[in-house]
Order: C-alpha cells, then structure tokens, then sequence
C-alpha cells in the first residue's frame, strides 16, 4: 500500500450534524431516546474517522458515555466530533452533544462520548495504518496526552491487555498519588 498517511491537524477532520428532535425519536415523555441520540453520535464520529485516515472505518468500541441533560422533543441537537489520538490502525474520536430550543435559546451541553474506530482496506478489509494527529490547542493536546489511559483502560476492560501491562495508567496513578 502506497497510500500517504501524513499527520494530520485535528481541525482537518472535525465533524458537525445537526438534528431537530421528532416526536418518533422520544420516549413517551417527550426526551430523546438515548438509542436515538447514540446512534447520532456513532454516525458523527464515523464520518470525522473516515475523513482523518481517508478509508472506511468501522466502530470498535464505545466509552464513558454521558448523560447529563435531557433532550426534549422539538430540540435542536449539534454534535462535534474531533480525533483526539491515532494509534496504529485506529483512531479515538471525542464527541461533544449540544441541545437548544428551535430559537436558539437554551443552550446546553447534553452529551459526551468517546468512540474508537479501526480503519480497513477497501478490498480485503483488514486493519491499516491511519496518520497521526497534530494536535494544536491546548484541550486538543489534553485530549491527545490522555488518551493513551483511556485506550489502556478499553483494553484492560475488554480483557486484551493485563492491568500489570497499563504503564500509562500506573504512571499517571504514582504521579497523581491516586
């Protein structure tokens, strides 16, 4: 594979949909299903992913998921995806959900999420390597310098790596004195 797989400015691939809440979204009193709403957010990160390794991506895992603020029926919901950290073949997407009412008004945070998707080669759909992230701000280098924790913790949980091989955690656990 020739392909280029240059580093990559966080702001390249950045992601933004916006979706009005329907009666057929909501639960029966009147807040937007969290099926619904993740969904949304799987479909956002999937495009900011694909856009950052420029192949196809697939969703491989889902985590700390927040809730923190209903959305009702009729709402106005934004969702930001940004890449937080390339690792060898995937890639760690931050998204952030906003709700308003159709004014405007009302503005809040609602959501946050973080997913990991893999990207694979168009014909034999194996795992290839993705660019690297640059990171420029200084929450884009926040998210970019823990993410190496929260990769070590998917792959403790999901029972891929021992919590005696997490050397990023046990660094940040000594450091922090926690």
């Amino acid at each position: 594979m020739s392909k280029d797989i240059s580093p990559k400015k966080v702001s390249e691939s950045k992601s933004v949909m916006t979706e009005m809440v329907m009666p057929n979204d909501t639960n029966p009193m009147g807040n937007l299903m969290g099926g619904n709403l993740l969904r949304w957010m799987d479909i956002i990160c999937g495009i900011c992913a694909g856009k950052h390794c420029e192949a196809n991506v697939v969703t491989a895992s889902v985590d700390h998921v927040s809730f923190t603020s209903p959305i009702r029926v009729g709402d106005i919901v934004t969702l930001e995806a940004t890449v937080t950290r390339a690792f060898r073949t995937s890639v760690e997407i931050f998204v952030e959900v906003f709700a308003a009412d159709i004014k405007g008004f009302n503005n809040r945070k609602c959501n946050h999420a973080y997913y990991t998707f893999v990207a694979l080669e168009d014909k034999n759909k194996k795992p290839i390597p993705v660019p690297a992230v640059i990171p420029l701000t200084e929450i884009e280098q926040q998210r970019f310098n823990s993410a190496p924790r929260r990769r070590e913790v998917r792959l403790i949980l999901s029972g891929r790596m021992k919590p005696e091989e997490a050397k990023d955690l046990q660094e940040y656990f000594l450091q922090n004195k926690l």
